[in-house]
């Protein structure tokens, strides 16, 4: 579902900012300028608030037209935080 509620979103958008791990499952940001979706604690460039729309379920998103994101792979992440950096780590 994409959350409508504007005070609800504008919370989303701080915990997006500041890559709040316990925001990870509860919402996935879709970018309308690159149609992509991420988690609360992608490591991409974050984009302007205009540029967002949030949901409730990455499925959601993708009916919506967005795609996974490679840097934080919300579909293989959905409810934890990925790794920072792909095995093996050194």
């Amino acid at each position: 579902m994409r959350i409508t509620d504007q005070k609800q979103a504008d919370r989303y958008y701080e915990a997006l900012l500041n890559r709040e791990p316990s925001f990870v499952g509860t919402f996935f940001v879709g970018v309308k300028t690159t149609s992509i979706f991420c988690i609360a604690t992608c490591r991409a460039r974050k984009p302007k608030r205009e540029n967002v729309e949030f949901y409730t379920q990455f499925k959601d998103a993708m009916d919506a037209g967005f795609r996974p994101c490679k840097v934080c792979r919300p579909t293989e992440n959905a409810f934890e935080a990925p790794l920072k950096c792909k095995p093996p780590c050194t």
